[in-house]
């Protein structure tokens, strides 16, 4: 029977409760999202004892379905000051699928130390981890998989968390125990750290797996999005995620002239062929090391992610993800692949959002503290955060605080939230996502690049504003349902094209969940998780004057195309206007 467990760390007990009933029909960021409306009062300090952390995998996690081992967590973002969901693909979420555990919710704050939760068939427990604090990633898993044998799911913070930094994310394991899966955004780790979780180990051995109420539904839905996976160009086997990974977009986007490049003051970077998804697979066949078709959780067929070698082909890292080797490569001026690899290890060690960092380090370039281009600076900036110096407190706090730290005007944020890889001026829909989403700047919040860019799901003008904001509402709420089913979200490249794609994902929803939604529900469903979210910034103190672009946006026009963002403030204003009856 599913079950909800609640960790208290103020006292720190560990109590098992029966689901709800009104939470009975959700998951993932549905849930996360909902105990987080309910529960957490807007105004609370992010890092004080009122907020909560909501870790929930998504409804199919733990079940055969293609791809669906994605985990949502959820809480009050010491970053943005909203409302915060942020997921991962791991092998975590198919253990707490299979143990039953529908939520797991973290409340209250210890007083001193460091703790770890640790879950199995026969319950929770939360036991002292003070030798853990201070470790960085690679070293905790090592620690703990020796501990609680190599079958083990982890869950950790890095040091990014223990200093509470507003860009300290949440780690999970990979297939292989490689601490790279990341909850990034938002600053969830440093959420942690001020509770004094440190980690959490999941043990499924023995575990009663997923219920799932209709076997042949689930069969029939299954097949068909597995069929719709593997029949899209850019899903299927040796198609292009597979391939090259999602680096693949590199050089599209840069063709597109809207890859934004030294601190979004351009959007076509020199070094964007030596940094690609082209570039990463020729660096594992030269070097006889690493690999690409990497899959982040056993199940996936898509395999995206990738493991980069070392000239001597060792493992150097994984993984180099298109927002990474963006973020760390084309936003700082790197044109260099192994730097931008030791830049992917140090946050995965450090417990960093790749993102944020990235976007952080291209402000304070743009600010003068190092040159564009300076990787070995670069690495001594990330040293920096790791030791939590001054300079590093600043850089670990994220963008928007080293922006004003540095007095600088150009800071490319929205809700205090790093933007990510496309360039709002050059792909407008995408602009309208970043500048409207309840989570800040956040690509996967409503992925327009798909017909912007990409012609999937239909083909819109990047350039042209006509339209976005109905674009953008349109994908935020598939979105949101998505992130709901534990699918990840590249499944909607095959089922924005394949409509039998569409019915295999909700009908492999209500096999588990006993529900009969149909695909004309999934937008009205993913629209209520916007409409919670959406409150509760409103009761946050946030406005409409919080869904604006940075005003240099406005002004600065970016070559290639020399556009600037040109959605009026009015237009903006009507993507959420419903919610406000």
């Amino acid at each position: 029977m599913a079950k909800v467990i609640r960790v208290n760390m103020t006292d720190r007990t560990v109590t098992v409760e029966p689901v709800p009933e009104q939470y009975a029909a959700l998951g993932g960021r549905a849930l996360t999202s909902r105990v987080v409306y309910d529960e957490v009062p807007a105004n609370c300090h992010p890092l004080g004892p009122f907020n909560k952390i909501v870790i929930a995998p998504g409804v199919l996690a733990g079940t055969t379905a293609p791809s669906s081992g994605r985990i949502s967590v959820g809480g009050k973002s010491p970053l943005t000051g909203g409302i915060k969901e942020s997921n991962a693909g791991t092998p975590v979420a198919q253990k707490l699928g299979r143990l039953q555990v529908k939520m797991i919710v973290v409340e209250g704050q210890a007083e001193d130390g460091a703790y770890l939760l640790k879950l199995d068939k026969d319950g929770a427990a939360l036991l002292p981890a003070d030798d853990l604090k201070g470790k960085l990633t690679r070293e905790i898993n090592k620690d703990l998989f020796a501990k609680y044998g190599k079958k083990a799911g982890i869950m950790t913070i890095g040091v990014a968390g223990d200093f509470k930094m507003s860009n300290g994310g949440i780690c999970f394991n990979d297939t292989e125990g490689r601490a790279s899966r990341y909850a990034g955004r938002g600053g969830l780790g440093a959420v942690l750290g001020s509770k004094g979780l440190k980690a959490m180990v999941v043990d499924d051995e023995g575990s009663p797996g997923v219920e799932i109420k209709d076997k042949e539904l689930f069969k029939q839905g299954q097949k068909k999005i597995v069929d719709a996976i593997r029949s899209h160009p850019v899903t299927k086997p040796d198609g292009a995620l597979n391939t090259y990974g999602t680096a693949v977009l590199v050089n599209i986007l840069n063709e597109a002239g809207g890859y934004p490049t030294r601190n979004f003051s351009t959007g076509q970077f020199e070094g964007a062929a030596q940094t690609g998804g082209e570039a990463i697979l020729e660096a594992v066949k030269e070097r006889h090391g690493g690999m690409t078709g990497h899959g982040c959780h056993p199940g996936c067929i898509i395999r995206c992610s990738n493991v980069y070698p070392n000239p001597d082909g060792s493992e150097f890292t994984s993984c180099i993800e298109y927002e990474s080797t963006w973020a760390l490569g084309a936003n700082c001026g790197i044109a260099n692949l192994d730097i931008i690899a030791k830049l992917v290890d140090q946050c995965n060690e450090i417990g960093l959002d790749t993102i944020e960092a990235g976007v952080t380090i291209g402000v304070a370039m743009d600010a003068g503290v190092i040159p564009f281009s300076d990787g070995e600076g670069a690495i001594r900036l990330m040293e920096e955060i790791r030791q939590g110096t001054p300079l590093g407190r600043i850089l670990g706090n994220g963008a928007w605080f080293t922006g004003k730290a540095y007095g600088l005007t150009r800071i490319p944020v929205v809700k205090r939230q790093g933007m990510p890889a496309y360039e709002p001026r050059a792909v407008k829909g995408i602009g309208v996502t970043y500048i409207t989403s309840p989570m800040g700047a956040d690509h996967t919040a409503g992925y327009t690049i798909a017909p912007e860019i990409l012609a999937v799901g239909g083909k819109a003008d990047p350039l042209s504003p006509e339209g976005k904001v109905e674009l953008s509402r349109a994908f935020q709420a598939a979105t949101a349902f998505i992130d709901t089913t534990g699918y990840c979200l590249f499944t909607a490249f095959p089922v924005l094209d394949i409509p039998s794609g569409m019915e295999g994902m909700v009908e492999t929803v209500n096999s588990v969940l006993g529900t009969t939604w149909t695909t004309n529900d999934v937008g009205a469903l993913g629209l209520e998780t916007l409409k919670l979210e959406w409150r509760f910034n409103k009761n946050a103190g946030f406005s409409k004057e919080d869904d604006r672009p940075p005003e240099y946006m406005r002004y600065e026009k970016l070559p290639p195309h020399n556009q600037v963002f040109d959605i009026s403030d009015e237009e903006l204003d009507k993507i959420w206007a419903a919610f406000e009856a």
